[in-house]
């Protein structure tokens, strides 16, 4: 039994405000936090001026949809839809076997299959027996390409020491094969559920390590990615962190979630998602809480040798590296 005292809620209360109000005042320039009247002086003094039928246009035209071939697959009732397995079997067959009670008639797993956990070539069979139709995230595209490093998007020194410890202990496991398998993936996929045409990424439609956070992701924002990417919901993954948001358009913004490590959330569980028709015309959908043997991974992650604070995120739920790239709102919300 721990002896650890509570905190008090107020305290916690306190503290998380504090977190939030540290950047108030600045702003984020590059890897730098500047005084925010700094930005803005340096903001004017690029960028053009456009009469306001100039205006207008260059609107019109950088929301016109930007043309792709992908075939759309379905339609479908019901789909589950999962990111960032992260060598993480364990979670992977729980998934698979929660996903079929809640009557999947298809899964979808929007790639990083590789990195952080242990023995990363026991993910494949799974993923090719239940038919799980997979697209490519950064780590596929960069193991079947053979970079050096997962391109992950990280900037921080620390994330990137952590970042490239996982994906090199990755690209020594994978075989052959298996890169080739994951080079042949495709990097998108669109399927339709309930008559809704739904846009599956890995980190959002126009790169695929971009992070769309829940509170850096403006609803203007994603309706224009929606409106170029001729889409009536996005999903998408890569951040670690399950959100939703239906939009004042009555379209949808998803990241399902990865199934590889806890969401930063002081649980032990992953995240996935079920998305269904519904007979007004809206997706349900569903962030799953999925619980696995956690203490089997961890036991493995530590005889292979794997950085013990990997090990302390999946028995706490709390993220210990990675976290600069957090948004002030979800690093308020982290235990560090």
């Amino acid at each position: 039994m721990s002896n650890r005292i509570p905190e008090d809620p107020a305290i916690k209360k306190a503290r998380a405000q504090a977190k939030l109000a540290a950047h108030r005042g600045m702003a984020t320039w590059g890897e730098k936090l500047v005084p925010l009247g700094t930005f803005r002086a340096a903001a004017q003094e690029v960028g053009r001026e456009l009469a306001e039928a100039e205006r207008v246009a260059e609107i019109r035209a950088h929301r016109e949809p930007i043309a792709e071939m992908a075939v759309t697959e379905g339609p479908f009732d019901r789909i589950a839809v999962f990111g960032g397995v992260y060598n993480n079997r364990f979670a992977l067959e729980a998934l698979l076997e929660d996903a079929r009670k809640r009557g999947a008639d298809a899964l979808y797993c929007l790639g990083d299959l590789g990195g952080f956990g242990p023995s990363p070539e026991a993910v494949w069979p799974l993923l090719e027996s239940a038919d799980v139709r997979t697209i490519q995230g950064n780590y596929e595209q960069s193991l079947s390409s053979g970079r050096e490093d997962c391109n992950c998007g990280y900037t921080d020194p620390r994330d990137n020491h952590y970042a490239g410890i996982s994906y090199q202990y990755t690209a020594e496991r994978c075989s052959p094969e298996f890169k080739r398998w994951m080079g042949e993936l495709p990097q998108h996929r669109r399927v339709t559920v309930g008559g809704r045409n739904l846009l599956m990424v890995h980190g959002s439609p126009r790169r695929v390590n971009e992070f769309l956070f829940d509170s850096s992701s403006p609803d203007a924002f994603l309706e224009v990615l929606l409106d170029q990417y001729r889409a009536d919901a996005i999903l998408c993954t890569h951040t670690g962190i399950a959100w939703h948001r239906r939009l004042p358009s009555g379209r949808d913004v998803v990241n399902v979630g990865v199934i590889g490590r806890p969401g930063n959330d002081g649980r032990t569980e992953v995240w996935y998602t079920v998305l269904a028709a519904q007979t007004t015309g809206n997706l349900a959908v569903e962030i799953v809480p999925l619980a696995y043997d956690h203490q089997a991974l961890a036991a493995e992650m530590r005889s292979e040798g794997l950085p013990e604070p990997f090990v302390e995120t999946v028995l706490t739920g709390w993220w210990t590296t990675c976290l600069e790239i957090l948004p002030a709102r979800e690093r308020a919300a982290s235990r560090y």
